[in-house]
């Protein structure tokens, strides 16, 4: 009976375990304060603009947009990530680019219209 309880405590932990071993590659969520790649950042952008047309946030006329190079500016908190979308289809012009920020680290802060 020790056994199998050992056993079955194993088990579900090995499944539920690669969450937390996910490298760079695998997740957009980074600890530390070692500055992410220009890859890295390009694909979390691309997995959160995914994840607002998914949402319903953003029409699905933004998948096929392709992102600018990102940017590091000066934000509030230090050096953030920026990348920017256009997306001509966009009837409302105010709406038709798309910025995304992240972090030095990779860690997504925000999106809006507007580059702010």
């Amino acid at each position: 009976m020790k056994n199998t309880v050992l056993s079955v405590a194993l088990i579900t932990t090995l499944f539920a375990a690669p969450v937390a071993w996910a490298g760079e590659g695998g997740s957009c969520h980074f600890h530390g304060n070692k500055p992410t790649t220009e890859a890295v950042v390009s694909d979390c952008a691309d997995s959160r603009r995914n994840g607002l047309i998914q949402a319903g946030k953003l029409d699905a006329s933004w998948k096929a947009v392709q992102h600018d190079k990102p940017e590091l500016v000066d934000g509030t908190k230090g050096k953030e990530w920026k990348v920017m979308y256009k997306n001509p289809a966009v009837a409302d012009v105010s709406k038709q680019t798309l910025y995304i920020f992240f972090s030095h680290p990779g860690n997504f802060i925000g999106a809006n219209h507007t580059g702010q």
